[in-house]
């Protein structure tokens, strides 16, 4: 099994599986293509069906896209409880998943990611100023603390133990530091959706992660 990841330094998209993987303890090696450069870049789109990364090459096919790659995992390793048990939160929690993977589109735009302004490492550039932005930000510290609040009782992940949801929005957490982001001024004023940005950040598998990018 080999998943093909973009640089680990700001290659947000590739962070998504490989936590999922890691999770399910799978046996997988890493490829890491540097698509900025013109080799890298012809490696991936001959290696990817979309010309995107991350892929997962396994048993002859190759899956392409974050999502898809976690709901394989999800079937494949039934024991690594990737999505909650409840059902009601089960269905929250893959809504969660595929609205990140889906939108939150300015704040993709404002605050990218990309050799310039990394998600792992001490970088840190000021926060945007845009109401698109900040519309984003209103939007994601309400469906956190509103998660927390209903189903993060058992734990201090978005669903309480980890899950998938966890895996999509660490990128996000990365963007929030990077951009030193306060979101109190978005409507945290508990604190619990900046303790679950912290939460994923002190996660072991993205401290794995953020070693291996800071020593590449």
């Amino acid at each position: 099994m080999e998943l093909i990841i973009g640089p680990r330094r700001f290659s947000t998209w590739s962070l998504r599986p490989w936590l999922v993987l890691k999770r399910c303890e799978a046996d997988f090696s890493v490829r890491e293509l540097d698509f900025n450069t013109p080799e890298g870049h012809a490696e991936m789109l001959a290696a990817s069906p979309s010309g995107l990364v991350p892929v997962l090459r396994v048993e002859g096919e190759t899956i392409w896209d974050s999502m898809a790659i976690s709901v394989w995992a999800a079937e494949r390793y039934p024991q690594a409880k990737l999505w909650p048990a409840d059902a009601h939160a089960r269905w929250l929690a893959r809504s969660a998943a595929c609205e990140m993977h889906g939108g939150f589109g300015a704040l993709r735009t404002h605050c990218t990611m990309n050799p310039d302004h990394l998600m792992v490492g001490d970088t840190r550039s000021p926060p945007p100023e845009n109401e698109a932005v900040a519309a984003d930000l209103r939007r994601l510290v309400g469906l956190w603390t509103g998660m927390r609040a209903r189903f993060g009782a058992s734990g201090d992940f978005l669903f309480g133990d980890w899950s998938v949801p966890d895996a999509f929005f660490t990128p996000v957490a990365t963007r929030i530091r990077h951009y030193q982001i306060d979101l109190g001024l978005y409507g945290d004023t508990d604190g619990v959706a900046q303790a679950y940005a912290d939460t994923l950040l002190a996660q072991p598998d993205f401290l794995e992660w953020e070693r291996t990018a800071l020593a590449g």
